[in-house]
């Protein structure tokens, strides 16, 4: 199934509109050196004397094997690129994909909007929603904004290529979605008639909410596949990215409890959308740790900038680590993240969770990198102190689980305990508190 997600902005707020082109594929088919998605943001530079302002875009291409792709100026004055860099960001163990970071930058007069255009071949094979050519559109404008007196910057996003799901799992993707500029961020599916994508028909499983939360409902075997995704519009916008990928809807999982076979996020995984900060030149470390009882942690699938490195230190636990340039001081990068589990031969997806690392320093109050909320914000070197004892509060908590394969009483400590936990913070309950399991009945 295919559709599209834009950015876009209006003249006091930002709208951003994130271009969901969902491919449903069946599985086993065969595939080519196809496209799997882009996803295209930018950041104004340097003004010059005459007006003209250097730009710096962004922008990811995924491929199932390999392949090239051209970023054309479609409407307005694109002005000349002056270079254009590609590298690696990476690569799925098995070879399911590849995903290449490319940075161009061009030199535009200050003289309105204009629009880059993604237009070239096909996507991935056996699509049942009939997306066929890969096609992306980015609107930018760089004039000056009056609420900040600088020119304005896109909003900021990435994704994986590929995001599997079981067919028997209702599942939600709360997609990155943060402006630099403060502005509102808004998500839509892509409109054929814009040239958003060819054609945008939207994928029946999903539901998309204008907050950018992407709903999968649970569905029957026979739309089992890839789902691929596209851009959007709104009226009045400034600015609009695209955000495209393909979603895997995998045969039905025994059980679709996270930590049992999908993989669980643990502490100190940062929460999603989370805010972090590291000054240039100094190297940003993010701790990652995931679990599965029933099936083995196998790697970290990251989308991010090129250069984000990545260690293991253990099973299901992660290192990204991330040293910023001069030429990205005043930037805001993000890095999205999945752990892939395997049991036998059947992949399983973790949540996908996001963070934004703003280069400079944190004027914002800390946070724990875990807590869940609207605008958590951390800097790499800060910790939250201990909870007065004065302030402690013991509740005893009855609950009933259900669940179709037998739970010891570690299963519960080592992941029921924390998918409660998770569940009570989002209710409000303190980052800090702490479950203990006192019997089993």
């Amino acid at each position: 199934m295919g559709q599209g997600l834009g950015l876009i902005k209006a003249t006091n707020t930002c709208t951003m509109l994130l271009s969901l082109l969902l491919l449903l594929l069946l599985l086993g088919s065969s595939q080519t050196s196809h496209f799997t998605g882009t996803v295209m943001t930018f950041y104004p530079k340097d003004r010059s004397p005459d007006g003209s302002v250097t730009v710096v875009l962004r922008y990811k291409r995924n491929f199932h094997l390999g392949g090239g792709d051209t970023w054309r100026c479609f409407r307005g004055n694109c002005g000349n690129q002056s270079s254009l860099t590609l590298n690696r960001v990476s690569q799925e163990r098995s070879g399911d994909w590849l995903q290449d970071e490319g940075v161009m930058t061009r030199q535009v007069p200050d003289s309105g909007a204009f629009q880059l255009w993604l237009n070239s071949g096909n996507w991935i094979n056996n699509i049942r929603n009939g997306i066929v050519r890969w096609r992306a559109v980015t609107l930018v404008d760089l004039r000056i904004r009056s609420d900040t007196s600088r020119a304005n910057a896109s909003p900021q996003t990435t994704i994986l290529p590929v995001v599997r799901v079981p067919s028997n799992c209702q599942r939600e993707f709360n997609l990155l979605a943060f402006d630099p500029d403060g502005d509102e961020v808004k998500c839509r599916y892509g409109n054929t008639s814009l040239s958003e994508c060819n054609p945008c028909t939207p994928a029946s499983v999903l539901r998309l909410s204008p907050s950018c939360t992407l709903s999968f409902s649970a569905t029957n075997s026979s739309d089992e596949g890839k789902e691929g995704q596209t851009n959007i519009t709104t009226n009045n916008a400034i600015s609009k990215i695209p955000v495209q990928f393909v979603l895997q809807v995998d045969p039905a999982v025994p059980s679709c409890t996270e930590g049992l076979y999908l993989p669980t996020f643990l502490p100190p995984t940062p929460a999603n959308r989370a805010r972090l900060y590291t000054p240039v030149n100094q190297t940003l470390d993010i701790s990652i740790k995931a679990a599965a009882t029933f099936s083995t942690v196998s790697e970290l699938l990251v989308s991010g900038p090129h250069n984000v490195n990545q260690t293991r230190s253990g099973p299901g636990q992660f290192t990204l680590s991330w040293t910023p340039s001069q030429s990205e001081e005043g930037e805001s990068q993000p890095i999205c993240f999945i752990v892939q589990a395997l049991s036998n031969s059947t992949k399983y997806h973790s949540e996908q969770r996001c963070v934004i690392v703003s280069v400079g320093n944190d004027t914002s109050p800390s946070a724990e990198p875990t807590t869940e909320g609207p605008t958590p914000s951390v800097g790499p070197m800060t910790s939250a102190g201990p909870t007065p004892s004065s302030q402690q509060i013991v509740i005893r908590l009855t609950a009933r689980i259900i669940s179709v394969v037998n739970l010891t009483e570690e299963d519960i400590r080592s992941t029921v305990l924390q998918q409660f936990k998770d569940e009570l913070v989002k209710l409000g309950l303190p980052p800090s508190t702490n479950l203990t399991l006192l019997g089993k009945v």
